[in-house]
């Protein structure tokens, strides 16, 4: 068992590292540090969450004020879970990782919670379907890096 680190973060997950997702297992690796499932919330403020590229992939979009109050769960993460996390969302350099304010639901408090966002994105993108929750469906499977072709940029798909 790994061990956990003093200080701990609090994370909002909205797409597949969402219990019953593909990339959940990271979370509840312990070998990858520590994590604990703090329970659900949304984002006090909207923003546009959309799936794009061949992959299928959750993005939520840096445009503050459009789309909805996402759907999440919110973690307790040690700093070595963290690098995992920021390693997995390519952070710093495809994603940001902000602090903004999670609505918890069963609670109803405000708890200041590290998400990822897409910045600079492409306005076109707000197109797309908005969503609220995001869950892998038929219609729009996820496809794990593992299946994917490696020659493909996925930047170069949100263009």
């Amino acid at each position: 068992m790994a061990k956990v680190s003093e200080k701990l973060f609090k994370i909002f997950v909205y797409g597949t590292l969402k219990n019953g997702e593909f990339n959940h297992s990271l979370l509840t690796n312990a070998n990858n540090g520590f994590a604990r499932y703090i329970g659900e919330g949304k984002t006090v403020q909207k923003y546009p969450l959309i799936i794009s590229t061949r992959f299928n992939i959750p993005f939520l979009l840096d445009k503050c004020g459009r789309g909805h109050n996402v759907k999440g769960e919110v973690y307790e993460v040690d700093e070595e879970m963290l690098k995992k996390l920021d390693e997995l969302e390519e952070y710093p350099e495809y994603y940001d990782r902000e602090i903004q304010d999670i609505r918890m639901e069963k609670k109803d408090e405000v708890e200041k919670c590290w998400l990822y966002l897409m910045r600079n994105c492409p306005d076109h993108l707000l197109q797309k379907p908005l969503l609220n929750s995001y869950h892998s469906s038929p219609e729009f499977p996820y496809k794990p890096r593992s299946e994917r072709d490696s020659n493909i940029n996925i930047k170069d798909e949100m263009i």
